[in-house]
């Protein structure tokens, strides 16, 4: 078995915690009245991650090439860092990170942890890993595949999440009325 093998096993062993985590998340806001958005693109979103595992396997055991150490090391770097900041995602938002787009009604935005600097740091992980994991040792393949079909599920996923969030954000507080003696 390669290190890449290795590295790609151990990513989809991650991935398999973050479902759990996801799952007990959902449970909890459910229980807190949380509403569901999108599930209609969510299997999409399933299968093409799924395939990006499978894709870096295929291709490197199909098409054999060598590692390429001025390539590889800095993929593998991004990779891990997409990683890091992806529970840091999760760490932030506590019980409220999902897989799924679930919004518990009236909770404030969370501004703290890497939402202090983006709106959606986890799609920047997303994107930083669907690239980098398969350039960690050459497919190109499946690096510019998984890019190309991310993009337009990316941007359906944003539209709903950012719908769900601005339906389900906390009412504004009530205007102070302009002071009557200045």
């Amino acid at each position: 078995m390669t290190s890449y093998t290795v590295l790609i096993l151990l990513v989809a062993a991650e991935r398999v915690a973050e479902l759990v985590v996801a799952r007990r998340n959902a449970s909890w806001s459910r229980a807190h009245g949380g509403v569901a958005y999108g599930d209609g693109h969510y299997p999409a979103m399933v299968a093409l991650h799924t395939g990006l595992l499978v894709g870096c396997l295929a291709e490197t055991h199909l098409a054999p090439r060598p590692f390429q150490p001025l390539l590889g090391w800095p993929m593998l770097a991004l990779t891990l860092g997409a990683q890091a900041l992806r529970w840091w995602c999760i760490s932030t938002l506590g019980p409220r990170w999902n897989t799924r787009v679930i919004v518990v009604p009236g909770l404030p935005l969370v501004s703290a942890g890497p939402y202090r600097l983006l709106r959606h740091p986890n799609y920047l992980a997303v994107v930083v890993e669907g690239f980098a994991l398969p350039l960690v040792h050459g497919a190109w393949l499946t690096a510019t595949g998984f890019t190309l079909l991310n993009w337009p599920l990316l941007t359906v996923r944003l539209r709903c999440e950012n719908k769900a969030l601005a339906r389900s954000a906390p009412p504004a507080a009530p205007a102070t009325p302009p002071c009557s003696t200045c």
